[in-house]
């Protein structure tokens, strides 16, 4: 059985990395590009079917962190009884775990209404009317969900970490 804990690991630090990774490279690389006069035309365009590619590869990656972190946890010996004891919550790991759920709750929220709501809005506008007062104001706030989706999953990285190595 230790087998599929190895590769349970492997995969949830593998659809983490490539999940946070693509918001990183999006926000630090790709949005910056975006602003460059000489791609500024092509921009609406590069940024949807980025968005689109990306929404696809991240929503899977929740699905493996969703299914691998089940599988961690089982291999841990936290199951169901664990869960609903408070003795569980009271200890560091407990706790740890349950302001990362919080914060994965918060962050697939604010994924869907991103990803299926504000993004496309924002692409739409902005592809009918690039200068726009609307587009201009849904770029932003589909932007600051972005920004602070990437904020909220560096910060599961640090509770997931507190998580196996303790609080200090």
């Amino acid at each position: 059985m230790h087998w599929l804990y190895v590769i349970s690991v492997w995969l949830h630090i593998l659809a983490a990395a490539t999940w946070i990774g693509g918001m990183v490279f999006l926000v630090l690389v790709l949005l910056p590009v975006t602003h460059r006069a000489e791609y500024r035309g092509a921009a609406a365009g590069l940024i949807n079917w980025t968005g689109v590619r990306f929404r696809f590869v991240g929503w899977v990656c929740f699905g493996l962190l969703i299914v691998s972190g089940t599988i961690n946890l089982l291999y841990r010996g936290v199951g169901w009884a664990e869960l609903t004891g408070s003795e569980f919550w009271a200890g560091g790991f407990g706790r740890a775990f349950g302001l990362k759920m919080i914060l994965v709750a918060v962050i697939l929220a604010g994924s869907a209404i991103h990803d299926f709501y504000m993004g496309p809005k924002a692409t739409e506008a902005w592809q009918n009317d690039p200068t726009s007062p609307r587009a201009r104001s849904l770029r932003r706030q589909a932007t600051m969900f972005g920004r602070v989706n990437m904020l909220l999953a560096l910060a599961v990285v640090i509770l997931a970490v507190i998580m196996v190595r303790g609080w200090g």
